[in-house]
């Protein structure tokens, strides 16, 4: 009788071991307040500039994260030859624009997800960072922590057996009551974008290539999406139930079954947390904590994984390949397109 299977351990390098990098930030929003925090606190780096439209918000900014220097324009941002790579902080209406702002400049850049408005304007950022040979990627950060790895190698090992379904729910209570840019189509807003764009990325994380998708969803009286259901379907059946709603809090949490075994990834799934490995009976055979006792030192791995690609001389993450942001835009774009949104100027 063989050994009873137990879950891979994750190959996550600690984020203080990447290579320091000096961070400018556009648009220090609450996004930007969490990210600085995570540099200062899990890597070594720092943010040593940002910048706002609103110069006394962008020197309130950096007065609460170390005192870099504080700028009343972007431009101002990408120039300063202090800063090694920029953080986009901004609406996705604007993470075109402000991305491009970086690349041009010839700076690094990490722009928050959802990467961009639509697939079309993802392709035009991707095409000018190639033309540049500069480095992207989507800041999506739950893709560089420990317990997604730990997710990816038992689903690529085969510890699951054949792949039949990956399922994942991201609900907030965020409206009417919560940021007034969920709510308006001028900055894309809506459950998407901002919080559907999680648990579509996991199952995007795992699936092969999808061949269906599904959608359907309640509109806002502004006509952005406030409620998600979508089924993806690949190429070899295994089927991706994914929920997302800006009206309510969810359960937040995953699971990945296969023939054999599947895994059970807690409340909220998306941050450090534990995934469970159980048998066909519902015996629990193994699990990985993947819990931080810092709340917003989740954020410092994706800034590592900045850092260690530009070492590297890489321009794209193996672990979010442009391909694939690119995809994740696409299946994005198909849910609009089902569900009846669309963002002005599309």
């Amino acid at each position: 009788m063989g050994a009873e299977p137990r879950l891979p351990a994750p190959r996550t390098p600690d984020p203080r071991q990447a290579p320091a990098l000096r961070w400018g930030v556009i648009a220090p929003g609450n996004i930007a307040e969490g990210f600085a925090a995570a540099v200062a606190s899990g890597t070594r780096g720092a943010v040593v500039a940002a910048g706002s439209r609103d110069l006394e918000r962008a020197r309130a900014f950096t007065a609460r994260h170390g005192g870099g220097t504080a700028y009343g324009s972007y431009e101002e941002v990408v120039a300063d030859p202090a800063v090694d790579a920029v953080y986009v902080a901004s609406p996705h209406s604007h993470h075109l624009e402000h991305a491009l702002l970086a690349v041009e400049a010839g700076k690094p850049v990490l722009v928050e997800k959802a990467f961009t408005r639509n697939a079309g304007e993802a392709r035009r950022l991707l095409a000018a960072a190639e033309a540049r040979g500069s480095f992207v990627l989507e800041a999506m950060w739950s893709r560089f922590l420990p317990h997604y790895d730990v997710v990816r190698q038992a689903v690529g090992s085969g510890l699951l057996g054949e792949l039949v379904e990956v399922s994942a729910d991201h609900g907030q209570g965020l409206h009417p009551d919560g940021p007034e840019r969920l709510a308006r189509p001028d900055l894309a807003g809506g459950a998407l974008l901002d919080l559907g764009i999680y648990p579509l990325s996991f199952a995007a994380m795992l699936l092969g290539q999808v061949d269906s998708v599904v959608a359907a969803g309640t509109l806002t009286e502004l006509g952005v999406d406030a409620s998600d259901s979508v089924t993806l379907t690949d190429s070899a059946g295994a089927l991706a139930r994914i929920g997302t709603t800006m009206r309510a809090p969810t359960q937040c949490r995953a699971s990945v079954v296969g023939t054999l075994a599947r895994l059970e990834i807690e409340r909220t799934f998306y941050q450090p947390t534990t995934v469970r490995l159980v048998d066909r009976h519902g015996h629990v055979l193994d699990r990985f904590d993947g819990g931080l006792s810092d709340g917003v030192a989740g954020l410092s791995f994706e800034a590592a994984e900045v850092a260690r690609c530009l070492a590297a001389g890489v321009r794209e993450s193996p672990l979010l390949p442009w391909s694939q942001t690119v995809r994740i835009m696409e299946l994005m774009d198909e849910v609009r397109r089902q569900v009846g949104v669309r963002y002005p100027g599309e």
